[in-house]
């Protein structure tokens, strides 16, 4: 900051770096590596840039920046370029403070910008943090071949072949005697404020304990157990001890929760076996559910890891890196769905999250709950279905091939999700998926939102099109104030 406050109080005065050089007697490269953070300068020599420049020395060394460079303090006194690991996403620190001080004034506005969109929505330190780690992710495809070594590792030395599943009893057992780990049931009774928390691990030197939740599968057990591992055996000191509570004391603690969670998924769902499924799924001349459900229930997981675990796989072994993942629930019988989670490999893929606006019902993502009513009222025994869908976006004409599965959540039979992954459908995806001519895979025109699109004889529409209403009659003043502008050229 004090470079910053250096460079903002020269500009002001109208000094260039040698005005300063010549009347402070510092070199010019060296106030140049002051005002970029590289150095902070001894107390006499702050003493002659104080003198050069007409300024007492207390208010030069104060903290307290001039209001044009408030948002900048507040953003280096936060925690966040702190904990941050900026050279994840190929920033070098320095690099940055260096931006900083080369343009303040309108980085600063910049950043106010930003503050002000995060206080209108309500965003706070741990969002930004799930944000950052959802751009990393996208940033490499979802991929990490150095967990995917260290699982394999694991596996090889353990003995597991690749047609063996590391089962519930099989993680648990290793978690107890190979661990030392003391697995027990959440006492909901004494802690009441638990009962929605999946695990909660309680990790001392002489004592590691891993509180589970009784409401769980063993299918989600499976997986809080192999998380668990992969704490321990990646040696991830910072952690989360619970996913369940949005809290993160630093973007670390959230990263290391994920490399965790992608090593349970790789030791549970392996790499090799699930692409040769994978390859002879695609291969399928018509498309078919059944067989995507038995490869959940061979590698015993949940459609939410299984469509992870696929994005992780489909880049590397079918070129096919142009996706999206969604998470939705929705009560049931209930018109309302929240979009929980999202990630988007290559590029921000449709369909998205929109803030206020009511998502386009006739995304198989939504209507697939539907279809999960009847069948719950029907008494089917399947609790997982499975659908697909060929939208096309009106606004763009991009297609995307999506599969949808659904299913009551375990610890509330009145909430259900649906996971979704799509497909954007190019070249490759074509070469790769043979059933995307099945005339049994639904067709539909879709959009963003209600309030975005032109359909107006869509019978699932909720909401007006009032953002298309507002775009369309600003189009219509830029024409008329064109036609204006065109009329007065004229001679």
């Amino acid at each position: 900051m004090f470079g910053l406050k250096l460079k903002q109080l020269r500009l002001d005065k109208q000094m260039s770096l040698s005005d300063l050089s010549r009347r402070s007697g510092l070199s010019i490269s060296y106030i140049n590596e002051i005002e970029k953070g590289k150095k902070y300068p001894k107390s006499d020599k702050i003493v002659a840039l104080a003198n050069a420049m007409g300024e007492e020395y207390d208010s030069l060394v104060s903290l307290k920046l001039s209001k044009r460079l408030e948002p900048i303090s507040a953003l280096l006194d936060s925690n966040i370029i702190g904990e941050l690991p900026l050279e994840l996403f190929g920033i070098d620190p320095a690099t940055l403070l260096e931006m900083l001080s080369d343009a303040p004034v309108k980085i600063s506005a910049f950043i106010g910008t930003l503050i002000e969109i995060s206080r209108n929505y309500n965003v706070s330190t741990e969002q930004f943090y799930f944000s950052a780690l959802r751009t990393y992710q996208e940033m490499h495809d979802n991929y990490f071949e150095d967990i995917e070594l260290e699982a394999e590792r694991f596996l090889s030395g353990r003995g597991i072949g690749p047609d063996r599943v590391c089962d519930e009893a099989y993680l648990a057992d290793l978690l107890t005697t190979g661990y030392g780990y003391q697995i027990e049931t959440i006492d909901e009774r004494k802690y009441p404020d638990l009962a929605e928390v999946r695990s909660l691990a309680v990790i001392r030197p002489n004592r590691k304990r891993l509180l589970v939740n009784g409401q769980l599968s063993g299918v989600q057990r499976t997986f809080v157990y192999g998380r668990e591992i992969g704490y321990d055996y990646l040696k991830l000191k910072k952690r989360l001890y619970t996913t369940d509570l949005a809290y993160a004391e630093s973007f670390e603690h959230l990263l290391n929760n994920y490399k965790a969670s992608y090593f349970a998924s790789a030791i549970i769902i392996k790499r090799a076996p699930l692409a040769e499924r994978l390859a002879a799924f695609f291969a399928q001349p018509v498309f078919r559910p059944e067989l995507l459900l038995d490869m959940m229930e061979h590698f015993n997981t949940t459609p939410e890891s299984f469509c992870y675990r696929v994005s992780n796989v489909l880049p590397r072994y079918f070129g096919i890196n142009q996706l999206y993942f969604l998470r939705f629930t929705n009560f049931a019988g209930q018109d309302r769905f929240d979009l929980t989670k999202e990630m988007h490999i290559s590029r921000k893929h449709n369909p998205h999250a929109i803030r206020d606006e009511h998502y386009c019902r006739r995304w198989v993502a939504l209507t697939i709950f539907r279809d999960l009513n009847a069948r719950s009222e029907a008494g089917s025994r399947r609790e997982v279905i499975c659908k697909s869908q060929i939208t096309r976006y009106v606004d763009t004409s991009d297609e995307y091939f999506v599969i949808t599965f659904a299913k009551p959540l375990s610890h509330d039979r009145h909430l259900n999700v649906s996971v979704s992954m799509g497909i954007f459908i190019n070249e490759e995806a074509r070469k790769q998926i043979m059933f995307l001519n099945d005339p049994a895979i639904r067709h539909r025109e879709v959009n963003d939102t209600c309030e975005r699109c032109p359909l107006f004889d869509c019978k699932e529409r909720v909401a007006a099109p009032i953002v298309l209403q507002r775009r369309n009659k600003a189009e219509r003043l830029q024409r008329a104030v064109n036609r204006v502008m065109r009329e007065t050229d004229k001679p």
